[in-house]
């Protein structure tokens, strides 16, 4: 059996899984707060997996919705929160969130 070396390593580490598009974005956050982003800023939120890297997303963004150039991606790694049901402990799952930017030129994009 051969001894693989640390730039092999280096290199399996990188590949990671490839996920498609519509598996990186799970679906839109639509709440006040981001209806005030999307009219001022040109700022769109999104559920992601937490799988996906800011390249993976901004990919994402721009092969489901045509027409779009993002210009920034910001993610935030959201924790569970602790439940309770009568007398039962629990949590909500973690999750990822993106914020995407789009570039001036873009017309943006429509949920409704």
């Amino acid at each position: 059996m051969a001894a693989t070396t640390s730039k092999q390593k280096q290199a399996d580490s990188k590949k990671g899984i490839t996920l498609e598009p519509h598996q990186i974005i799970l679906r839109p956050l639509v709440t006040e707060k981001g209806m005030h982003r999307s009219t001022r800023y040109n700022q769109y939120a999104f559920e992601v997996n937490p799988l996906a890297t800011k390249i993976d997303i901004r990919n994402a963004i721009e092969v489901l919705f045509e027409d779009v150039k993002v210009k920034k991606v910001r993610i935030q790694n959201r924790r569970g929160k602790p439940r309770r049901y009568r007398f039962r402990y629990g949590a909500t799952k973690a999750w990822k969130k993106a914020i995407i930017t789009l570039d001036p030129e873009s017309k943006g994009i429509d949920f409704f």
